[in-house]
């Protein structure tokens, strides 16, 4: 009908009218087509390789994670899900590189709270996490570990509190560099006992673990995916973790909160995020495969036998992630300007 009105309308107008509205009218097929075109896309959606940033070197607790997921994820998906390691300035290096990738899907980020942390610590941050991100959902809680050098004498939260506090001059706290969650749970862990040790910053988790193992370093407190074998191995020495209540895969490791440290409860929470602007169709079959990735039985154990939490399916959708991260920047901000943390 709309098509007979137009044709009827043409015939009355003159040339040079009757030519612009050809004009317009060929303009408008164009746009309808390329519509037609990006939404079938869109539906069509995944349809070569799509890669995942993680943010921090190969071997760490969000890698390992990261690997998992992306194995399920593939599944899923039936495309394969490619893990890069883009390591540096405390995970914004891979988030940027994100951001301005084409919002196609086929660019995605994981990565853990250093994203809220982000804000805080650094002066000249090259985007804004809250705003520049489109959300596809939560994927896993991880607990975290106080652990030490075997060498290190107290045998308990308590006398290690009372040793920190009359040799902090002697001692050192690594962490896995600016932003990562290893120094967070540090800075957290001097200021609930006020007082400052030395911190130093490896490229990773692997080599802070392994200059903790050497005997490099005295303290480190970082997520269990990364300290479980060496708990059990006796690799290193455990003060406690970091949860509300004893995780099952450590069953015999006290909670800090137990110990006397009230209110100490630090989770790692791991989030996956897409450039903004990606197309809603290609959110959401994201968020299918991220759900459906989050109940596989394989993919809980795996990260359960670790310490780790796979998150229910009502968190793992755009909303959850978004009302996490916004909280989380909120919580850490105070922290981190207490602590006077910052980089340019």
């Amino acid at each position: 009908m709309l098509q007979d009105e137009a044709t009827i309308l043409l015939a009355e107008l003159d040339g040079s009218k009757k030519e612009t509205m050809m004009k317009m009218r060929f303009w408008a097929l164009l746009v309808a087509s390329g519509l037609v075109i990006f939404s079938a896309g869109a539906q069509d959606y995944p349809t070569r390789q799509i890669d995942l940033a993680v943010p921090f070197a190969a071997g760490g607790p969000t890698d390992t994670l990261a690997r998992g997921l992306a194995q399920v994820m593939s599944a899923q998906l039936k495309q394969t899900v490619v893990v890069e390691n883009v390591p540096g300035a405390g995970g914004t290096i891979a988030a940027n590189r994100v951001v301005k990738a084409k919002p196609d899907g086929y660019s995605l980020l994981i990565t853990h709270i250093g994203l809220a942390t982000a804000p805080s610590l650094y002066r000249k941050l090259p985007f804004n996490p809250l705003k520049d991100f489109e959300y596809v959902g939560q994927v896993a809680d991880v607990p975290m570990t106080l652990i030490a050098k075997t060498s290190l004498p107290p045998d308990n939260l308590t006398q290690l509190i009372a040793y920190i506090k009359k040799n902090n001059a002697k001692l050192n706290l690594g962490h896995a560099g600016l932003g990562a969650a290893s120094q967070l749970c540090g800075l957290l862990f001097t200021s609930r006992i006020q007082t400052e040790i030395t911190t130093i910053p490896y490229n990773g988790t692997a080599p802070a673990m392994t200059a903790l193992i050497g005997g490099e370093i005295d303290l480190m407190c970082d997520q269990t995916t990364n300290t479980t074998n060496p708990i059990r191995s006796g690799m290193v020495k455990v003060y406690g973790t970091t949860t509300s209540k004893r995780i099952a895969v450590l069953p015999m490791v006290p909670t800090l909160a137990e110990q006397g440290l009230k209110d100490f409860e630090v989770a790692v929470w791991h989030g996956v995020y897409a450039p903004k602007g990606t197309p809603p169709a290609v959110i959401n079959r994201l968020v299918t495969a991220l759900q459906a990735s989050v109940q596989d039985k394989q993919f809980k154990k795996r990260l359960s036998d670790l310490g780790a939490e796979v998150v229910t399916p009502d968190k793992a959708t755009p909303a959850s992630l978004e009302k996490k991260l916004n909280a989380e920047v909120e919580k850490w901000a105070a922290i981190i300007k207490k602590a006077g943390v910052y980089a340019d």
